[in-house]
């Protein structure tokens, strides 16, 4: 497969348009409507488990399901009845054996060659083990993995054109479910764990045994009536695969700590303590002011809410957080510490050494996005006659000439991607920053042919085109850094002698898929996977710095950006008064400063 690597594009959030219920073949919605939640018994739940682990492998393997021929959400919800009433394995077993073999035997077996390199593939050994699925079912799945590869096509998955993430097409999202029937809610379960299973690209990656997760989530998924606990489970378990791509994007005002008001101020996770940081609302404070509104100071370091450690607090939210690592789960915790549906909130604070113990009022808050970490200010910025400042939130590959012409003769140029890019600058920007054909990336992704097997890419590359900027690059991220973001980091950190300055990143890259769920909910993961041109890994890792720089909390107070002043040490480490450096990167408090995306794209 050719990837087009100018087509790359990534993305943290989505619009998202599910398929419509008139485009599903044969589709029926009454299977199980309305019905009781069985008891969950142990041996209930082990038949659940391998019902869903049968129902996935032959939805990606069985020409009936492949083809589109029968609407496999209905053949789960026909089956279903029969997983719960077997009394043991075996039972349950030969009944779903018989089911295969009422699905009409197959078209004669053909054998594809599988293409190299593989990067990784799913075990499907389990589909042989007797002891697991009995005689009757072993021979069944037998007879449709000889057929696996006959196919080039999918009904349920595709590969976009040109970059080769996956595209779920006619997953039904039962958006008029709310909340789901118990056999909905696993058909939610089992077609992401599946999906996962089959077509995530970092499958490889999770660190919690997958088949154990798909059968620890059976009966939470049984008992989970309500849409409020169904919400709930479905963010659980999409925490489980370490994604920061994939959150329940339908529902995230009901991730813990759940509410529509919040405190109109930006905190960021500083030396690993959640510190007030920036004041969200235009207008509330002038240049010279360093109280919000709310009487907290910057560089306020938050210890309890409402009488709870930040600790504890952390602790019990972290199952529903979809994150990468941990500096990220800090990142995304921290931005909600405050949120809630009380109008007034309990603070408990440290400042300059104190303890101080403050109740603030909650505002509604309908900006969730990122706060930057960047400057303020046009695009190109000249710090000093030798070195100009690139931000790329506001960055235009229309004016890329402009941006040349400004750096032009530079002795250092430094690119802040401590934020989320306007646009796709990868190769716009990154192809005068070489000086010769330079790879910089692989990619791998998914075999329609062979579901769970990832293949390798030949490496992206960098190609010259003139101007050339032959001053040193340094490259600013942190853990706001992520996806296009990192893409864009690894891109650039390819310029001889380029350095990037800064801490770990997001360590979510690669182009998102979008995946809807029973009860009009929807999630995305990481469609193909993004390594250096020596198979390195980016996902969960992020971008590693050269030279790791963070804030401290006396920074914040300060107002200094002290990973933008390592920057400018860095390309001129002796040239440079002290007193002129803090001037040109000193942080005014004001609120034009905390420059926040209007969404996490």
């Amino acid at each position: 497969m050719i990837i087009q690597p100018v087509r790359i594009f990534f993305a943290l959030i989505f619009v998202f348009t599910g398929a419509n219920a008139d485009e599903i073949i044969g589709t029926e919605n009454e299977y199980h409507e309305g019905s009781v939640a069985p008891t969950i018994s142990a041996q209930t739940t082990e038949n659940l488990y391998l019902l869903g682990k049968v129902w996935g492998y032959l939805k990606y393997h069985h020409p009936r399901a492949t083809s589109g021929c029968l609407d496999w959400d209905a053949q789960l919800l026909e089956v279903i009845g029969d997983a719960v009433a077997a009394e043991n394995r075996g039972e349950a077993s030969g009944r779903l054996g018989r089911w295969i073999h009422d699905l009409n035997n197959p078209s004669t077996a053909c054998d594809v060659e599988t293409p190299e390199p593989v990067h990784f593939s799913v075990d499907k050994d389990w589909v042989a083990e007797v002891n697991l699925l009995g005689e009757e079912l072993t021979k069944a799945m037998a007879s449709i993995g000889a057929r696996s590869g006959s196919d080039k096509e999918q009904h349920y998955v595709s590969l976009a054109d040109g970059v080769g993430n996956p595209k779920f097409q006619y997953e039904n999202p039962y958006a008029d479910m709310a909340p789901p029937d118990w056999g909905y809610r696993l058909l939610a379960l089992y077609r992401f764990w599946n999906i996962i299973e089959y077509w995530s690209p970092y499958r490889n990656l999770i660190t919690d045994d997958w088949d154990e997760v798909l059968k620890e989530f059976v009966p939470r998924f049984v008992a989970a009536n309500g849409d409020d606990q169904y919400v709930l489970e479905l963010m659980a378990l999409i925490a489980r695969v370490e994604d920061g791509h994939a959150n329940l994007w339908s529902s995230l005002d009901a991730r813990p700590p759940a509410g529509t008001l919040n405190v109109p101020v930006g905190i960021r996770s500083i030396e690993g303590r959640p510190v007030v940081w920036r004041d969200r609302e235009e207008g509330l404070l002038s240049g010279e002011t360093e109280v919000t509104a709310n009487g907290l100071v910057y560089g306020d370091v938050i210890l309890a809410v409402d009488g709870i450690p930040v600790s504890k607090l952390i602790e019990s939210w972290k199952p529903y957080f979809g994150v990468s690592n941990h500096g990220t789960l800090l990142r995304e915790t921290s931005k909600f510490l405050l949120r809630g549906s009380e109008s007034k909130v309990d603070v408990w604070i440290e400042r300059d050494g104190k303890e101080l113990d403050l109740t603030l009022d909650r505002t509604p808050v309908s900006e969730n996005g990122l706060l930057f970490r960047d400057r303020d200010g046009d695009t190109v910025q000249l710090l000093s006659d030798e070195i100009a400042y690139l931000k790329l939130s506001s960055v235009s590959r229309r004016k890329m000439s402009e941006y040349l012409d400004a750096i032009a003769g530079r002795k250092g140029l430094i690119i802040d991607i401590r934020n989320y890019p306007s646009d796709f600058v990868v190769f716009a920007l990154g192809q005068h920053l070489v000086s010769e054909v330079t790879p910089f990336a692989r990619f791998t992704y998914g075999d329609l042919e062979s579901p769970g097997t990832f293949h390798w890419t030949d490496p992206i590359e960098l190609t010259p085109v003139e101007p050339f900027f032959d001053g040193r690059v340094v490259i600013l991220v942190d853990e706001s850094s992520q996806s296009q973001s990192e893409y864009t980091a690894m891109a650039f950190r390819s310029a001889p002698d380029a350095v990037v300055i800064g801490s770990q990143t997001a360590g979510a890259d690669g182009n998102i898929s979008a995946i809807p769920l029973p009860g009009g909910h929807r999630t995305v993961i990481s469609g193909i996977g993004v390594f250096y041109p020596d198979k390195s890994p980016t996902q969960k890792i992020g971008i590693v710095p050269d030279i790791v720089v963070a804030p401290t909390v006396a920074g914040v107070r300060a107002g200094r950006d002290e990973v933008l002043e390592r920057a400018v040490q860095e390309i001129m480490p002796n040239d440079i008064d002290q007193n002129l450096l803090l001037e040109i990167t000193r942080i005014p408090h004001a609120p034009d400063s905390a420059t926040s995306s209007s969404a996490q794209r």
